[in-house]
C-alpha cells in the first residue's frame, strides 16, 4: 500500500502561496473566532494560525468563553465583516451545543466565507477540495471508477458529490452510522472517502482489493488523532491510503489559506477606502 503524503502536498501549496503573497505585495488577513477551550479546537486553531503566519497571512484571533452568548459571537463576526484588514473569517467548529451554528455561519459576509460554508460563497470547501487534491496525488486514473463516500451529513454528502461531478467524476454517498449499513457498496468501491468520525471503522475485510482510500475522519483520543480507517489492517488490500492524521488534514489547512489569499484582492477596495497600506 502506498501512502498519500498530505503534508508534502500542503507544503507545496503553502510555498506557492508564500511566493504569491510576496510577488504581488499582498497583505491578506484572517480573522479567527474560537469559542471555549476544547482541546481539539484549540489545537486546530494553533495549526492554522502557525501555517498562516509562516506564509505571511496576518491573523487576528478572538477567543471567547465557552459560556459566551450568541450575541457576543455575532458581534465579533460583524466587526470582522466590517474590518477592511480581514479578508477571511474562520469560526472554529464545533461550537457549544446551545449556540445555533447555522445562524452563526450565515452571519459571515459571503466574500469572507473562506470555509465555503455558505451556498453563495465564492470559495470551495477546503476540506472537499483537499479530498480532491489527495485523489490527484495518487496519480490514478479516476474516470469511470466507483466512488463511495461514507459521511454523517447529508448536506456534506451532496456538496462532495456535486464537487466531484464538476471534476467529471461520479460519486455515490451513504449516510453510514453502523458497519452493517454499507458492506455491499464498500466491497465494490474503487475509491472510498470517509468523513464519519468513527475511529478504525474501516478494515481490510470491508474494502475492495486495490482500492484507493481517503480518510477524512478525525477523532481525538487523548493526545492522538485517530482516523476512520484502520491503516494497518487495510495495508494488506488497499493500493493507496490518505491517512488520518497526515493526509487530508494538512491539505485542508493549506487550501483554507489559499482561499484567504484569493479573497485578498476582493478586499483591496475596502482597504484603500480605509487607508490601509
Amino acid at each position: 500500500m502506498k501512502i498519500i503524503d498530505g503534508r508534502k502536498r500542503a507544503d507545496e501549496i503553502l510555498a506557492g502561496l508564500k511566493k504569491e503573497i510576496k510577488d504581488k505585495n499582498l497583505r491578506p488577513g484572517l480573522g479567527i473566532i474560537l469559542v471555549g477551550a476544547e482541546p481539539s479546537s484549540c489545537l486546530y486553531v494553533k495549526v492554522k494560525e502557525t501555517a498562516a503566519k509562516k506564509i505571511g497571512v496576518r491573523v487576528r484571533k478572538q477567543i471567547l468563553s465557552g459560556q459566551a452568548p450568541e450575541s457576543e459571537i455575532l458581534e465579533v463576526i460583524e466587526s470582522f465583516n466590517r474590518d477592511a484588514q480581514i479578508d477571511g473569517i474562520l469560526v472554529q467548529l464545533p461550537l457549544p451545543k446551545e449556540i445555533p451554528t447555522d445562524k452563526i455561519i450565515r452571519s459571515i459576509e459571503p466574500n469572507k466565507d473562506v470555509d465555503g460554508f455558505l451556498p453563495e460563497s465564492r470559495f470551495d470547501s477546503p476540506f472537499i477540495a483537499a479530498i480532491w487534491q489527495a485523489l490527484k496525488v495518487s496519480g490514478e486514473n479516476l474516470k469511470g471508477k466507483k466512488i463511495l463516500a461514507l459521511v454523517k451529513s447529508d448536506i456534506f454528502g451532496q456538496r462532495l458529490t456535486g464537487f466531484l461531478s464538476r471534476k467529471g467524476l461520479c460519486c455515490d454517498y451513504t449516510i453510514c452510522q453502523k458497519p452493517q449499513d454499507c458492506p455491499a457498496a464498500l466491497k465494490i468501491a474503487d475509491i472510498v472517502i470517509t468523513a464519519l468520525g468513527q475511529p478504525g471503522f474501516i478494515n481490510a475485510a470491508m474494502v475492495n482489493d486495490g482500492a484507493v482510500l481517503i480518510d477524512g475522519g478525525t477523532t481525538r483520543q487523548g493526545d492522538k488523532t485517530i482516523g476512520d480507517i484502520d491503516a494497518e489492517s487495510v495495508s494488506r488490500k488497499a493500493k493507496w491510503l490518505a491517512p488520518s492524521p497526515g493526509g487530508v488534514g494538512p491539505i485542508t489547512v493549506a487550501l483554507l489559506l489559499r482561499n484567504v489569499v484569493l479573497a485578498c484582492p476582493l478586499g483591496a477596495g475596502r482597504k484603500r477606502a480605509a487607508g490601509v497600506k
